[in-house]
């Protein structure tokens, strides 16, 4: 795929930094998105948190402007007055004007000042600032689209406020207005075509055009060149929402993206290329646990398998110590995140399973949120056997254990038969009788207002995965975001993470991702696609992804071998995390020291190299920016390993007869965890920043990407093949996966 690099993340080697800093202090930071302080979607954790980073570079010349929804403020904004005179004269002016402004700090790490706009209470004005859309820039919003209407209202009251601001100051302020996606554009366009003296800076975190053509089962990436964009957009009636989002990556002084499959998108769909690439980062030490992400771990597993003990009462026949868990969470887009090919995956999964008599049993949860309107029954009525059980336990044993008291005391060995009366038998016969159930476990936690037309229940019917004892994979459909106060699966999203073995992230569009981000600071492997930004950063940044517990799926075509594959692929990946425990423990030790790799404290230059190259377009005469080219488009690479990897490897040996002590089970005893660390502590430099320079006294070369699919043979054909043979040896194998022929070497 070509691409054109300017500003990559390919510079993170570290080259020189700017001679001198940007003086910050007559320059004033307006950070707007309609998800600041309100959970939508991804842009909110860019946003809350990069915030902590942002507010200790600008002080107190930092804003984060978004809607005002009450229900959000009542638990996440404290309302003050404005410390700054000029924006208190302004919401003042705002206010004196019918509008409803107000100020606070949002309560998030680094308390940022917010300033909210009450959309709702100004939307007597929508008709009138349509029409004047419409006269600006030709472009027609119809009524009924509600998420539009918002963005117009939010866009003239964000141009309001910015253009009032620079009426108010004193001295002609430098402005720099960051704008988040298309909802927040409108504001951007109005202060280009105003004239106001602002610096803007557009970031798409994806294109609308790209989200509806990949929801729409289209060879997307294949076509980007051909697709007929006023067409696409009018067929799909989203034509206006397209321009608004077009006309604001056109006006901005910086156009951005967050990845850099998103930037090949941006320049074919909006007819711009960005002029830098912004990654997303984490807060990285909020998500640090040093030594304890180990302990961590094998607690919130246990979590899990309680959960897990009263949703298939009744059913318990496996083995929760060889259980997978596997889930997949996020935004419910069934195709574009990769659940129609998850869930036919885990179909082909289950067959290979029971062909092959595995006493592994696969437990995939999803995690994604669709309109219910309570709990199933039947789920909470799982979790009520289980304490019931429990206490029954509990009841009995204390019983038990008064007896065994009383006969130590006496000095007589205790009489075991004589332990348990019949009142004991009594109450665990009714106990185990409590637990037959004549229904199949529910695949779904809740009712579901849409039964008959939920994507992943009608694949799940269509597949046959009821949950059944025959079936060594389970399914389920969690629709609502996780919560430690829920009666159900008391768990917060982080804490369930760290319980689960993978994180499973196929996505056919994905423009960051992060879900498999937030997987590797909390040290769990997770499954992406080299189609998701978050997987192509870590394939660029990293020899051997697997080795680090970054499981790159190739998607290489659009077709439906992807699924034989990836089957193939999570077997292999799944299989061997249950392997060793010693060797799930390496793993998860390299995947959490990729964490720093996606630290704001790295990532967050980038953002600050956008603002500063828009202060030097704005404001040529105070700031100078002076464009140099990338010495390299390399970037540093974590090496592979030095010792054996704990992941599934075509690697050939050094040699066809190793010695017997490798062998031994201790061969993974050549790891040595510190000194690994502290090579690939090595190659996390500061990343690079153009240079800049301050007050002034006056006045990429294009690569082809290539990628190499990786297609395992199911770890259970390794366990399958008999025979005489050599350690190491490549074996060509021909397998009839499913009615179709897969060819592949393995490693014995």
């Amino acid at each position: 795929m070509p691409l054109a690099r300017s500003l990559s993340v390919t510079s993170l080697s570290g080259l020189e930094d700017w001679d001198e800093e940007f003086d910050l202090e007559n320059a004033v930071l307006f950070e707007i998105a309609w998800e600041v302080a309100n959970k939508v979607g991804g842009i909110y954790t860019v946003i809350q948190t990069k915030a902590r980073l942002t507010a200790e570079e600008w002080g107190e010349n930092y804003f984060l402007v978004g809607p005002y929804v009450e229900s959000n403020v009542r638990t996440q904004v404290e309302l003050i007055e404005p410390t700054n005179p000029e924006l208190k004269r302004t919401i003042d002016k705002m206010n004196s004007s019918g509008c409803k402004v107000y100020f606070g700090r949002w309560l998030i790490e680094g308390s940022p000042y917010v300033v909210l706009i009450d959309v709702a209470f100004t939307a007597w004005s929508l008709d009138r600032w349509k029409s004047e859309l419409w006269d600006l820039c030709d472009i027609g919003v119809p009524w009924f689209d509600r998420e539009a209407n918002d963005a117009v209202l939010f866009g003239f009251l964000t141009a309001w406020l910015l253009g009032e601001y620079a009426a108010q100051s004193e001295e002609p302020p430098h402005v720099v207005a960051h704008f988040h996606e298309w909802l927040a554009g409108l504001g951007l366009v109005l202060c280009r075509h105003r004239q106001l003296p602002v610096a803007t800076i557009f970031t798409t975190h994806a294109t609308l055009l790209g989200r509806y053509l990949c929801a729409g089962n289209v060879d997307f990436y294949n076509n980007l060149a051909e697709f007929n964009l006023d067409k696409e957009a009018g067929d799909r009636q989203i034509y206006h929402r397209y321009c608004l989002e077009r006309a604001a990556a056109h006006c901005a002084h910086v156009f951005t993206t967050v990845s850099q499959i998103t930037a090949i998108e941006a320049e074919h769909l909006l007819k711009r290329k960005p002029d830098i690439v912004t990654p997303n980062g984490l807060n990285v030490k909020k998500f640090s646990a040093v030594h304890e992400f180990q302990n961590l771990h094998a607690q919130s597993k246990n979590r899990i398998q309680e959960f897990i003990r009263g949703h298939f009462y009744g059913h318990l026949d496996f083995n929760l110590d060889k259980c997978l868990f596997l889930f997949i969470a996020g935004r419910y887009e069934f195709s574009n995140k990769g659940a129609d090919i998850f869930l036919e995956a885990l179909a082909r999964l289950n067959y290979l399973l029971r062909v092959n008599h595995s006493d592994v049993t696969v437990i995939a949860f999803f995690i994604m949120p669709a309109r219910t309107n309570n709990f199933n029954v039947e789920t909470l009525k799982g979790q009520a056997v289980r304490k019931q059980l429990w206490d029954t336990a509990h009841t009995v044993k204390e019983r038990f254990g008064k007896k065994l008291y009383e006969s130590l005391l006496v000095g007589q060995l205790p009489d075991v038969s004589k332990m348990l009366d019949k009142e004991d038998f009594t109450i665990m016969k009714r106990a185990i009788f409590a637990t037959q159930r004549q229904c199949q476990p529910p695949i779904c936690t809740h009712n579901m207002l849409e039964d008959s037309s939920d994507p992943i229940l009608n694949c799940v019917r269509r597949i046959g995965l009821f949950n059944s004892s025959a079936d060594r994979v389970k399914i389920i459909f969690h629709p609502e975001f996780l919560s430690s106060t829920s009666p159900l699966l008391p768990m917060d999203y982080e804490e369930f993470v760290r319980g689960c073995h993978l994180g499973v992230f196929p996505s056919y569009y994905e423009p960051w991702g992060y879900t498999p981000a937030e997987c590797t600071v909390m040290g769990i492997p997770s499954v992406s696609t080299n189609l998701s930004g978050f997987g192509c950063f870590m394939e660029e940044h990293i020899a051997d992804p697997s080795a680090y517990g970054t499981f790159l799926y190739i998607c290489y075509t659009f077709n439906c071998l992807n699924m034989q594959h990836f089957t193939s692929y999570l077997l292999s990946t799944g299989i061997y995390i249950l392997d060793r425990r010693r060797q799930r423990i390496i793993q998860r030790n390299r995947t959490e020291r990729l964490s720093d790799l996606l630290d704001w404290r790295y990532l967050g230059r980038y953002y600050t190299a956008a603002r500063h190259m828009a202060l030097a377009k704005a404001f040529p005469d105070t700031y100078i920016y002076e464009p140099q080219e990338p010495t390299s488009t390399t970037g540093f690479r974590y090496p592979r390993p030095a010792s054996v990897p704990p992941s599934p490897a075509l690697s050939r040996h050094s040699s066809p007869h190793h010695s017997e002590a490798e062998d031994n089970d201790d061969e993974d005893e050549r790891y040595d965890e510190d000194l690994e660390a502290e090579k690939d502590r090595v190659n996390i430099r500061q990343p690079y920043t153009p240079p800049l320079k301050n007050k002034s006294p006056g006045n990429s070369n294009g690569i082809t990407r290539s990628s190499v699919c990786f297609c395992f043979v199911p770890a259970l054909l390794y366990h399958s093949l008999s025979g005489d043979h050599q350690p190491h040896t490549p074996v060509s194998v021909c397998v009839l996966f499913l009615g179709l022929p897969v060819s592949a070497s393995i490693y014995l």
